[in-house]
């Protein structure tokens, strides 16, 4: 598990992400690996092959500290599992602090919990102390160029003007085939902790959707519908966002959107400007 997990580490440091890291191969670390491999020159076996070991290094500690505050505290609410409920939250924060300290950290709360096998996760008070992968994105040093969703390898990819990728992520795509807008698209606006507006319409399959006959806001937070960030696409109704369910983005399937693990997505926005283009591709 460590040796994987250190791998994943190493991806996100490039902002090519394994998705949440939890130290097994799967197909989006595979996917990860291949986009460094590409990134770098290197032969494309999709594997922790010698090369790229060779060329994931790791040049700070794997692990940092990370101390629980009466803030992080505060901010715990339980959410609702109804649409209405939801609309009458103070925000849609997080439920828990394992929860919490897990998207600090990126990482699976399985992840976390072997990381921490001490740790009480039902009397967590303020200042405990938390062991969480140490993972920071590098800082852009400029705009995409244009991205690039493959709506096979559900995977979106940003890159500058000159083809050169600057941030790999796994996504989440529309269940129903025709809802999967494909050819070039183009950013329209960007919203930071947006919140949400809730359409009956769009939501059938919900016996509670029926019978509501109005739109509803909910509040922003980490586990709003479209998470932490938004970014709309020039097709009514489409976008790249967030999600209260990190672990399920690339493996479960969305209205129509482009779901990201709510870190990604928020990289993302330092990377996007109205206007840019989104190829999306089969």
């Amino acid at each position: 598990m460590r040796d994987v997990f250190e791998a994943q580490l190493a991806l996100a440091r490039h902002a090519i992400s394994p998705g949440s890291l939890d130290g097994v191969i799967g197909s989006q670390t595979r996917a990860a690996i291949l986009a460094f491999q590409r990134k770098s020159g290197l032969a494309e076996t999709l594997e922790l092959d010698a090369d790229t070991r060779a060329r994931l290094l790791l040049t700070a500690p794997t692990l940092t500290a990370y101390t629980v505050t009466s803030n992080d505290l505060a901010r715990l609410q339980p959410l609702s599992n109804t649409w209405l409920g939801k609309s009458q939250q103070t925000a849609l924060d997080y439920e828990t602090i394992l929860e919490l300290v897990a998207e600090k950290g990126r990482a699976s709360p399985n992840l976390i919990r072997r990381l921490n096998p001490a740790i009480d996760w039902t009397n967590v008070v303020a200042g405990t102390e938390v062991q969480i992968p140490d993972v920071t994105y590098p800082e852009p040093r400029e705009r995409a160029g244009f991205a690039v969703i493959s709506l096979g390898e559900k995977r979106l990819d940003a890159f500058d003007a000159n083809t050169n990728l600057l941030a790999h992520f796994p996504c989440s795509i529309a269940a129903q085939v025709e809802k999967r807008p494909a050819g070039e698209l183009r950013v329209s606006t960007i919203a930071p902790n947006p919140n949400y507006t809730f359409n009956p319409e769009v939501f059938p399959e919900s016996a509670e959707a029926r019978q509501l006959n109005r739109k509803l806001v909910l509040p922003p937070g980490p586990n709003n519908p479209v998470g932490t960030a938004w970014i709309s696409l020039d097709k009514p109704g489409y976008g790249m966002h967030g999600t209260p369910s990190p672990e399920q983005v690339g493996r479960t399937e969305s209205h129509g959107c482009f779901r990201l693990a709510n870190w990604n997505a928020e990289y993302l926005l330092k990377l996007v400007w109205v206007g840019m283009p989104v190829y999306v591709e089969p």
